[in-house]
């Protein structure tokens, strides 16, 4: 047996998966319908809506099978969102990568595979629309363009839970996205009694990029900033881009002896970044931080506006020291 190999972008794919708080939700019928479809229309035991968490693949919908969730080193989905298009396997049996798996060796004795690749956007694959059956099977080109086009189906209700709560350009929460997530994390610091700080970044010269260089560039400055902020936090922070050229995260068991440090490994990581990026321009930003008790209650309105604060001042003797 094979397992699937790990996407190079996963930190920036799991972000996004967990951005749109749809694992562990409750099955819906927008999702059901057409699953059930799948499964009527090609005959198969087994239809299912699955995402690749970080070591599970968990089924959002499933017609034919009892489980919510499987080990993702087992998984054929796993497998699947390593590529675009369709995965299609006609015979585990006669395939390497299968063969042995338990899923084939074992219920739900899986012969035949197919799944269509669900994506947010170009590259970031969340998990599979797929179809399977214990006997072996092929796909004809019509029957390929079917499985597209309920697959089609599934995106787009996806992507409409992530225009709720995904920054289309960068793929992290946007405001509502990071209000959502940081009143659970409150939550997960008030029962373990950590602490908390919330740490507000501004890019600095950002109209100056996109006057000189063209909006293009603009985005480009923000979505690898994202990727930065995204390589440097721990999955538990929470990262977010608020609007415009503002982010934030929300860092958990963090306080002011301990942020000296995460904040010199983020610089450090822009700088790398900058260096590896070679563009014409420095991505530069101000950042600003308030630290808060478990206990807390403050909103989370006021944490931010704390935060912004300390990064105008920030930004202010950035100003002064470069003489301007």
């Amino acid at each position: 047996m094979k397992r699937p190999d790990i996407p190079e972008n996963e930190a920036e794919r799991l972000h996004a998966l967990r951005a749109l708080q749809i694992l562990d939700s409750s099955h819906e019928e927008r999702f059901d319908r057409v699953t059930r479809l799948a499964k009527r229309l090609f005959g198969v035991p087994i239809s299912l809506v699955s995402l690749i968490d970080e070591d599970r693949q968990w089924f959002k919908s499933a017609q034919g099978l009892d489980a919510t969730e499987t080990p993702r080193e087992i998984s054929f989905c796993g497998h699947a969102i390593n590529q675009g298009g369709l995965f299609i396997i006609p015979n585990a049996l006669d395939d390497e990568r299968f063969n042995d798996n338990p899923l084939v060796t074992d219920a739900p004795n899986i012969r035949f595979y197919a799944g269509y690749v669900l994506k947010l956007r170009q590259g970031i694959n969340i998990g599979t629309l797929c179809l399977i059956d214990t006997k072996p099977r092929e796909m004809d080109e019509e029957d390929q363009q079917l499985l597209r086009d309920l697959g089609e189906m599934i995106e787009q209700e996806i992507k409409s839970i992530q225009l709720a709560t995904l920054d289309e350009l960068t793929m992290i929460s946007n405001r509502r996205g990071f209000m959502t997530l940081v009143d659970h994390s409150l939550k997960v610091c008030r029962r373990n009694k950590l602490p908390i700080s919330i740490a507000l970044f501004d890019l600095n010269k950002f109209k100056a990029i996109n006057d000189t260089y063209g909006h293009h560039e603009g985005d480009f400055a923000l979505l690898s900033f994202a990727q930065i902020m995204l390589s440097s936090f721990r999955d538990c922070d929470v990262v977010a881009r608020l609007g415009g050229d503002e982010f934030v995260v929300m860092l958990l068991d963090s306080d002011e002896n301990r942020i000296g440090g995460i904040l010199e490994r983020f610089r450090i990581a822009a700088a790398n970044a900058n260096q590896k990026l070679d563009k014409p321009y420095q991505i530069e930003y101000s950042v600003g931080v308030a630290h808060f008790p478990h206990d807390t209650d403050v909103s989370i309105e006021t944490m931010i506006q704390a935060a912004d604060d300390a990064m105008f001042v920030d930004k202010k003797e950035q100003e002064v020291r470069s003489g301007r």
